[in-house]
């Protein structure tokens, strides 16, 4: 199992008000899980009118497709138009262990 996870930091330049920018996160976030069926949620700066954290996870069976999938995920963020991608951060975890289900 391997466990993707991104946080993303975004510029919402020209929005002067929480409620502007709630706006554009909330429908950000819902098209990110919806889209490619990821844990998304704000995670960071909830009081700030012109940045916005983002943390998103996905779970694969291997890790190349968990990179894929997070690639994909990043571009689509990019090409947004909304707000600017500041800082993305990428962390990947595999589990090596050996799991017998019944």
């Amino acid at each position: 199992m391997t466990i993707g996870l991104l946080t993303i930091i975004f510029h919402l330049h020209g929005v002067d008000s929480l409620k502007a920018k709630r706006k554009i996160v909330k429908s950000a976030v819902e098209r990110l899980r919806s889209r490619f069926n990821a844990s998304v949620a704000e995670v960071d700066a909830q009081d700030s009118k012109q940045v916005a954290v983002i943390g998103i996870a996905v779970v694969a069976n291997e890790g190349g497709f968990a990179h894929k999938q997070l690639d994909t995920i990043i571009n689509f963020i990019q090409n947004d138009g909304r707000f600017y991608v500041g800082k993305i951060e990428r962390e990947i975890f595999t589990s090596n262990h050996d799991h017998t289900f019944f």
